[in-house]
C-alpha cells in the first residue's frame, strides 16, 4: 500500500515497504524533494498513474574501487579533449536529457513539471550538473541530486560519442576527491553496468545512505573545469 502525501515531506520507512513504489503525490517542492533523496526516494512520473515515489528493492550503485572502464572507453578519455564543467549549463543538461528519446518510444519521463522543479532545486544548491564541451559546443552531460553526501544521478545525455560517460567519469574523481566511495544510479542500465554498477538490496543501501549522509556533506562544494588525459 503506498502513502498519498500533500505538502508535507515525511515518507514512509522505504525499508518497510513491500513494493518499488513508497507515496504518491505531486509535491515537488524543494523541501519534499530533499527529505525524498536523503531517504533514498525519487519522483519518477509515468502516464498511467499520479506522481509516482519510488525506492526500488533493487537498487544501481557503483563502487568506485570496482569501477570498470573498458578499452574503447579508455581510447575516448585518450583522444577526446573535451573540457568538463560543474554547474556550468544546468538548465542546458536538464533540457537536453529531456529531450532524449528513451527505449521502446516511451518518451521522455522528464516532463515540464519535473524540469521547473529541478531547476528550483538546482537555484537552491541542491541539484548539479556535470557538462562535456566539445570547445563552446556542449557534447555531453548529467545531472543529479547532493543529498548532504549521498550523490544520485539522474540522467545523461550525449552528442558526441562517450560525452556522457566521460562526464560521468568526471563527476565520479571529482566525488571521490572529496572523500565519497560510491554513487547512486538508481536503475540498471547497460550503460551502468558496463561501467561496473551492480545492483544491491534495498536494505544494504539504506545502511549506505546512514553512513555517507554525516560522513561527507558537501561532496559538490566546487565548480571544477578540467580536461581527460591518458592519465585521468
Amino acid at each position: 500500500m503506498t502513502k498519498s502525501f500533500g505538502s508535507f515531506t515525511s515518507f514512509p520507512d522505504p525499508r518497510k515497504a513491500r513494493g518499488d513504489i513508497i507515496a504518491i503525490g505531486e509535491d515537488l517542492t524543494p523541501d519534499t524533494l530533499r527529505d525524498a533523496y536523503r531517504h533514498g526516494i525519487f519522483p519518477w512520473p509515468h502516464e498511467e498513474l499520479p506522481m509516482p515515489w519510488f525506492s526500488p528493492r533493487r537498487r544501481a550503485v557503483i563502487f568506485f574501487d570496482e569501477l570498470h572502464i573498458g578499452r574503447t572507453l579508455r581510447r575516448s578519455i585518450k583522444h577526446a579533449e573535451f573540457t568538463f564543467t560543474i554547474d556550468k549549463a544546468f538548465d542546458d543538461v536538464i533540457r537536453a536529457c529531456a529531450s532524449t528519446p528513451r527505449a521502446e518510444g516511451e518518451g521522455t519521463w522528464i516532463g515540464p513539471e519535473i524540469v521547473r522543479a529541478y531547476l528550483r532545486l538546482h537555484r537552491e544548491g541542491d541539484a548539479h550538473s556535470v557538462e562535456a564541451w566539445d570547445g563552446d559546443a556542449l557534447a555531453g552531460g548529467l545531472y543529479g541530486i547532493d543529498a548532504g553526501g549521498l550523490f544520485t544521478g539522474e540522467s545523461m545525455f550525449h552528442h558526441r560519442t562517450d560525452a556522457s560517460k566521460l562526464a560521468l567519469l568526471h563527476l565520479i574523481e571529482h566525488l571521490r576527491d572529496r572523500g565519497a566511495t560510491w554513487l547512486d544510479c538508481q536503475i540498471m542500465t547497460p550503460h551502468m553496468r558496463a561501467l561496473g554498477a551492480r545492483e544491491i538490496p534495498r536494505a544494504q543501501f539504506s545502511v549506505l545512505i546512514w553512513s555517507a549522509v554525516p560522513r561527507h556533506r558537501t561532496p559538490m562544494d566546487a565548480n571544477r573545469i578540467g580536461v581527460y588525459s591518458a592519465g585521468a
